[in-house]
C-alpha cells in the first residue's frame, strides 16, 4: 500500500514538473515575441495559495508599450493573455495614473508597477542587460534537483542494503 502511495505521489510530481516545463516554454515564446519588438519589461508578483501574476511588457524607447501580456493563475495552467488596454499609452504615465491603475486588480496593479520600476532601473543603467538571462537551465530547476536527491537517497540506500547482506 506505501509502495502504490509512493509510486502515486512521484507521478504526480512528474506530471507537475513535466506541466511546468510547458508553462516555462510559454513563458519564453512570449517573450521572445515581445523582444521582438522591443525591450521587456517584466513585472511579477508571485504568491504561493493565491493567484500569482507575471505581466511583460514591451516598451519602446520612448515609454510607449507597445504589447503587454499577463500570465495570471494559481496552477500550472495559466497562459499568457494580452492586456489590450495598455497597448500604445505610455508606461510612465499608466504607473502614475491611478485612475488608470484602477482598472485592474490589487495583483495586475502591483506587476505594472513593478515593470515600470525595472524598466526604469534598466534606463537608468541600474539594471545590466547581463541580468536579464532568458535562458532556461532545466537541469538546475528545483523539482529536477529534488528528483535528483530522492534518486541518490535510494541508490544509496540501495547499495547500503546490498553491502550489509
Amino acid at each position: 500500500m506505501l509502495i502504490y502511495f509512493g509510486i502515486l505521489l512521484v507521478g504526480a510530481f512528474l506530471l507537475q514538473g513535466l506541466l511546468g516545463l510547458h508553462q516555462i516554454n510559454s513563458f519564453s515564446r512570449t517573450f521572445h515575441h515581445l523582444r521582438t519588438l522591443a525591450p521587456v519589461a517584466i513585472g511579477k508578483k508571485p504568491k504561493k495559495f493565491r493567484s500569482g501574476t507575471l505581466i511583460l511588457i514591451a516598451v519602446n524607447s520612448q515609454g510607449t508599450i507597445l504589447e503587454a501580456q499577463m500570465m495570471k493563475g494559481v496552477t500550472i495552467f495559466a497562459t499568457f493573455k494580452e492586456i489590450k488596454s495598455l497597448k500604445n499609452q505610455n508606461l510612465a504615465e499608466v504607473a502614475a495614473s491611478y485612475s488608470t491603475l484602477r482598472e485592474f486588480d490589487k495583483l495586475t496593479r502591483a506587476c505594472i508597477l513593478d515593470a515600470y520600476k525595472n524598466f526604469i532601473n534598466y534606463r537608468t543603467k541600474q539594471l545590466a542587460p547581463s541580468e536579464f538571462d532568458s535562458s532556461i537551465k532545466i537541469w538546475s530547476l528545483p523539482m529536477v534537483e529534488k528528483v535528483k536527491s530522492i534518486f541518490y537517497k535510494l541508490t544509496m540506500a540501495r547499495r547500503h542494503k546490498q553491502m550489509n547482506d
